[in-house]
């Protein structure tokens, strides 16, 4: 009798645009509500940023683990997010208070980014609140092979296309072609 391993499943990484899209469908509805709540005044709105912190982990936490692994971004573009167990992609999503920590971190850039888009008009210095979220990012964009970003490398998450989602790049793609037939 002999031991035969087992192969792994493969599981697509996630484009690194469709991620993209994902995160900002999320944080434009975080933002939106947040912004409700925000008043005119000059300064820091500090029950519009509790507001939006609150959005962003019950989209991105509350919603991800009892949704297999998917925000309404990630089902808008068929993504889920997996564990990673010694460089392994394992089949379920991860702990909830791994989510949480996870979903902390991205939610400060994203956090950082609802500033600074809020004030671009009166400080265009505040550009250098993007920073955390462009380094987060362009890790993902320089690992080839997992296409993690540092928040993923440290919790020991990856993005994974799905079979299950809404595929709204595919039904936009379709959208354009069929208006560029149209125009011709």
């Amino acid at each position: 009798m002999t031991l035969v391993k087992a192969t792994q499943q493969h599981y697509p990484k996630g484009d690194i645009t469709r991620r993209v899209m994902a995160l900002a469908v999320d944080f434009c509805g975080a933002w939106l509500l947040s912004s409700i709540a925000g008043s005119s005044q000059i300064g820091i709105q500090f029950v519009q940023i509790f507001v939006f912190i609150f959005a962003w982990l019950i989209f991105r936490v509350v919603v991800v683990y009892n949704n297999q692994g998917q925000s309404l971004g990630r089902w808008a573009f068929d993504l889920k997010i997996l564990e990673v167990i010694n460089g392994q992609i394992v089949n379920r999503i991860p702990q909830f208070q791994t989510l949480l920590l996870r979903e902390g971190v991205i939610c400060l850039s994203s956090l950082l980014l609802s500033i600074f888009l809020g004030n671009i008009l009166l400080n265009p210095a505040a550009v250098v609140l993007l920073l955390p979220l462009i380094i987060d990012g362009g890790a993902a964009l320089s690992d080839t092979q997992m296409r993690q970003a540092f928040h993923d490398r440290f919790f020991r998450t990856i993005i994974v296309s799905s079979r299950r989602g809404y595929s709204l790049d595919i039904k936009i793609k379709r959208l354009v072609e069929k208006f560029q037939r149209n125009v011709r």
